[in-house]
């Protein structure tokens, strides 16, 4: 049993000073891992069922026995572990904004670090996720107006944990990408065989989730990141949530592929209407779950198209 409370690690961050901090549960006696920025919570694991969802909901629609997933997110890692429990995955890249919270995890300070990054299938990414999205930008980089933010989402007050892989990192890719490669040697090795090869956007020049291979295409994109579509942490991020952002995002989708969205707000019909522009078949799901600070259920929604 641990202590009551403990503080496991502190960073100054371009955002803020962010926290990792462990308390014991009165209700249950069980360990929480909680992240803050600041006086903010961001992440709590006592909420984690919108995460697994998320996963458990978008694998649903993919289709192949050996699939290569990306989660935008890392937080405390819920949505990448429910990805590597499902048997089909073959790969996974996980983006995400703060080397601090990759960091976490490759030291085995929160409990699903050590699996995470010891899984062979795995790659943690720092880097931009919705500037990697749009094709605009490699890993690891942001525009250098933009260095003192970043996307690090949570909900106030209610659930869900999410992760952090907005507008943050150093200006320059290539330094962030060799800090990277010294933390992590796996960072280096080779795209799985029989990897998804690249898609239109490696014409464009760098761009998409794979350092290794710009323009790579995958079967399954899962974002949990902003509040919502409506709810973004920058604004820049509000890009992706229009017909025009998510159509470049679909480029890195392989015929069939799905893209994933978490959100802690009911269903929007404005952005169902922009998803079905672009999609075919998509769909609202609300999930429902216990929040015992409340003492109510809560509701999340997950939104899965279809390529």
């Amino acid at each position: 049993m641990s202590a009551r409370f403990e503080e496991i690690d502190w960073r100054p961050t371009p955002m803020g000073e962010i926290s990792l901090r462990r308390r014991r549960d009165p209700a249950s006696g069980e360990d929480v891992y909680e992240v803050k920025l600041g006086d903010e919570f961001l992440m709590s694991s006592l909420f984690t069922s919108g995460e697994v969802a998320l996963t458990r909901l978008g694998l649903a629609e993919a289709a192949g026995a050996a699939l290569d997933v990306v989660v935008g997110g890392l937080g405390l890692g819920y949505t990448a572990r429910a990805a590597l429990d499902d048997p089909r995955v073959r790969s996974l890249i996980v983006v995400d904004a703060l080397a601090e919270v990759i960091d976490w995890h490759r030291r085995g300070l929160v409990p699903l670090g050590a699996g995470l990054a010891g899984d062979p299938r795995c790659r943690l990414v720092r880097g931009d996720f919705f500037a990697m999205a749009a094709h605009r930008v490699g890993p690891s980089s942001a525009d250098p107006a933009d260095a003192g933010t970043a996307g690090t989402a949570g909900t106030a007050g209610t659930a869900g944990t999410a992760g952090t892989a907005g507008t943050a990192g150093p200006a320059d890719p290539s330094d962030a990408q060799a800090a990277d490669r010294a933390a992590d040697p796996a960072a280096d090795r080779a795209a799985p065989a029989g990897a998804a090869p690249a898609g239109p956007a490696a014409a464009g020049g760098p761009g998409g989730f794979d350092p290794q291979a710009p323009g790579r295409r995958f079967h399954a994109v899962l974002l949990d990141v902003d509040h919502s579509p409506r709810h973004v942490l920058h604004p820049r991020h509000a890009a992706l949530y229009r017909p025009a952002g998510l159509r470049a995002l679909a480029e890195l989708l392989l015929p069939g592929g799905v893209f994933a969205l978490w959100s802690n707000d009911p269903p929007d019909k404005e952005f169902g209407a922009a998803l079905a522009e672009v999609f075919p078949r998509t769909a609202a799901h609300v999930v429902g779950f216990d929040n015992p600070l409340q003492e109510r259920t809560a509701t999340n929604t997950v939104y899965v198209a279809v390529k």
